[in-house]
C-alpha cells in the first residue's frame, strides 16, 4: 500500500518516526513535506498536496490512504477535506480509526502529534491503515450521499 504522509511543524517528529516505522513495515511512503523544521510554517499546502496524491493514486487503482498530521489535527484535516474525493477522519483513539475506515471508508487519517505518545499515535494510525471498509450497504449509501453532494451541491435525503 502507498502512504501519503504530511504534516505541519508540530507534527515532524511524529511524521520522521511515520515514515521509518511505516516504510520498514513495507508500506511506500511519500513525504508531501515540510523537509525541515520551521515554526511558522503553513500546513495547508503539504496536507491538499497529500490528499490530491490520494485521489489521484485510488483513481489509478493504486492502493493508497493517506497521513496528515499536526498539534492537534484538526487543521490538518480540515484543508485535507477540501480535496474532491477525500474524506479525513481526526482519530484520537483505536476505536475512531478503525470506525473510520470500517463505517466511512475514510481515506486520509488526522492526528494530533501534541495529543499522543508516540506509540499511542503509531497504534492509530497503524489500526487505520489495517483496517477494511466494511462495505455495507447503509454504509456505502451514506457515502454515496456525500460524494453527490461533494459533486452536485444537492442534498440527497
Amino acid at each position: 500500500m502507498r502512504v501519503h504522509i504530511a504534516t505541519d511543524h508540530a507534527g515532524l517528529e511524529l511524521s520522521a518516526h511515520l515514515i521509518e516505522h511505516l516504510g520498514a513495515a513495507g508500506y511506500e511512503m511519500v513525504d508531501h513535506g515540510p523537509q525541515s523544521y520551521d515554526a511558522q510554517d503553513d500546513y495547508p499546502a503539504f496536507c491538499i498536496n497529500a490528499a490530491a496524491a490520494v485521489v489521484v493514486d485510488q483513481q489509478s487503482g493504486v492502493d493508497a490512504l493517506g497521513i496528515v498530521l499536526g498539534g492537534s489535527g484538526n487543521g490538518e484535516q480540515i484543508a485535507a477535506n477540501k480535496v474532491r474525493g477525500i474524506r479525513a477522519a481526526l482519530a484520537w483513539n483505536l476505536d475512531t480509526a478503525r470506525l473510520a475506515r470500517e463505517h466511512n471508508d475514510a481515506n486520509v487519517i488526522a492526528v494530533g502529534g501534541r495529543q499522543h505518545s508516540l506509540t499511542e499515535a503509531t497504534e492509530i494510525i497503524e489500526a487505520f491503515l489495517a483496517t477494511p471498509f466494511s462495505g455495507e450497504e447503509r454504509h456505502v449509501r451514506r457515502i454515496g450521499k456525500i460524494a453527490h453532494f461533494e459533486q452536485t451541491r444537492e442534498v440527497l435525503d
